[in-house]
Order: C-alpha cells, then structure tokens, then sequence
C-alpha cells in the first residue's frame, strides 16, 4: 500500500476540489484498536474544517473496488480522549469528501451476561449521558431540528449484521441499546446497575453526539460494537482493566476487518441508496430560521450540509 504526502485542505476549498469530492461514498470510522485499514490506492488528506481540526488526517482508497474513507477516531496511537474528540470536524470531514453511509466501530462494555467479551453488537439505539460536548452543527444564528427517534440507519445496520454473521467468526447480537457516558473514566458500579435497569445493552463513550451529527449531517450511521469486557456490574466483582481491554479488542479487530469488507462489498452490490436519513434536512424545512436572518458567516459554516437547500433565499434572489 503506496500513500502520498497529506496535502491541506481549507474548508472553502474542499466543496471546489473536484478530484477529491465524492471520491468516498462509504466511510469508517476506528475505534479503540483499529486504526487504519487496508485501502487500495490509500492517500491521506489533511482537512480544515469550520470546526477546526479532525482527529486525524481522513486515509482515501478503494476497499473491495468502492471508493472509501477511513478515519481514526481517537487518531492514530490514540492520543485523544473520548472528551477530546473533535465530533463536529470528523463527521464535517467526511461529508465533504462525499460519505453518504458510516460503519463505526466502536469498543463497549457489556451491560448483558449474554453479551461476551468477544462479541459483536450491532446497536439499534442510544442513550446519551454525556456532558461536555458540542451536539450539534447548528446555533450562532441558525436553528435546525432534525429527527432523532430512531438513530441508527435500519438498512445500514440489518447490511453490517448479516455480514457479521456471515463472516465474523464470532457470537453477533441483534440489537440493543448503546448508553454513552463521558469517560475518560469507567462507570462507577452503582452507574452500571442503573444502566442496566434501564434496559441498556452496552456501555461506551464516543458513539454520542458522533451519531447525532451524522444525522444532521444526512450520513446514515451505524455502529458495530466490540463488547471488549463485562463492566463493573458483573458478578466477578472485579473491575475493568486496560489490559483485559486491549486483550479482547486486538483479538476482535481481525474480525471487525472481515465484517468491513464484507459490508462494503454488499453496499456496493446495492447500487445507489436512499435512506431516511439521507434526506434528515427534510430539503432545508428541519431549519427554522429565517434564511435572511442567518450571519453571513454562519452560512459559510453550514454551506456544505444547507448551501444545496437554502441560498440564495428567494428573498436574495429578488
């Protein structure tokens, strides 16, 4: 695998740079272990986004002959904590490199006794119980709701859970209810019990507001979690360790490779997609601001997710 020297993107120059747009319709997003993948033709891009800096530079190439996006969520040689991830500029950096559809991989607790160190989830819901992060791509002068109930692309994610039972070599779950907590940190065990009564499967701490931006940002999402250890609630009573953790995650990241390329060739088979999520904006009516209204440099921050919908205004164009 040959790469070439990063080059830097500026955010305005992104949406003009035809030999770089719309070359990575699916993207991936690493977790905890997996910090790179295999591409065919790999270059890396370096993207300045209107939300400053993504995690890591976004790898480019081809996997199973479809054009793809690979990026590090905690970047490579994992410096950056759950709370220091920059949501808003990873997910802003794919979309404007043309990802429509996202796997993200991500490392969980198990909340379950039936859900092993070494199995696979594929997460049909999320419970936020984050506290510090920017939420959202929208505010400073431009309010927008989208719709949130059912967070996870159905499609997307019913794809990824045949080809994790086809090709995993491992135990996959259907369904499931993912709570994100802050972290750096592990629950506390009076937390864990809670989630639990709650009915939450996992427990893990990145997957939240990444897959809300991912929404707002019309990408369909879907999660495959690696449940790397029992969290603290187990009837061991021993408590998470790092090690045990990183045991389990680099006996699973082989197997989280096989379920990508897997999920990958059978999108492509797909043809061209349209899901919910891919019209999320609902062609600019989830905004309730007045597009007169918006600052001029609010716009330019928002022009690659509401540039196609909103301006000019029809007020403008009079």
């Amino acid at each position: 695998m040959k790469r070439s020297a990063a080059p830097q993107i500026s955010y305005p120059a992104i949406l003009v740079k035809g030999d770089l747009m719309h070359q990575a319709r699916f993207g991936v997003m690493g977790g905890s272990g997996l910090y790179a993948l295999e591409l065919e033709d790999a270059r890396e891009v370096r993207i300045d986004t209107p939300f400053g800096a993504p995690s890591d530079a976004v790898m480019l190439g081809r996997l199973e002959g479809v054009p793809c996006a690979f990026l590090a969520r905690h970047g490579r040689g994992h410096l950056l904590s759950p709370s220091e991830i920059n949501f808003r500029a990873n997910i802003w950096a794919l979309k404007s490199l043309g990802v429509e559809s996202l796997l993200s991989v991500s490392a969980v607790g198990s909340l379950r006794e039936e859900i092993k160190p070494g199995h696979l989830v594929l997460v049909d819901q999320f419970f936020d119980r984050t506290v510090s992060r920017a939420r959202s791509f929208f505010g400073e002068g431009c309010v927008a709701h989208v719709q949130f109930g059912s967070p996870v692309e159905e499609a997307l994610r019913k794809l990824i859970l045949e080809a994790a039972r086809d090709v995993s070599g491992t135990v996959v779950h259907d369904g499931g209810t993912y709570v994100c907590i802050e972290g750096p940190t592990f629950s506390t065990r009076a937390e864990s019990e809670w989630f639990r009564s709650m009915g939450c499967a996992v427990v893990g701490m990145t997957n939240l507001p990444e897959a809300r931006l991912a929404r707002e940002a019309e990408i369909a999402y879907a999660t495959l979690a690696l449940a790397t250890d029992y969290d603290c609630w187990h009837v061991s009573n021993e408590e998470v360790s790092v090690e045990a953790v990183v045991r389990v995650i680099q006996q699973n990241v082989e197997a989280s490779k096989r379920v990508i390329c897997e999920t990958v060739r059978r999108y492509a088979a797909l043809g061209p997609v349209s899901w919910p999520s891919h019209s999320a904006l609902q062609k600019g009516a989830a905004v309730s601001t007045a597009v007169s209204s918006i600052p001029n440099e609010t716009r330019a921050k928002l022009d690659l997710l509401l540039g196609k919908y909103l301006w000019p205004s029809p007020e403008e164009k009079n």
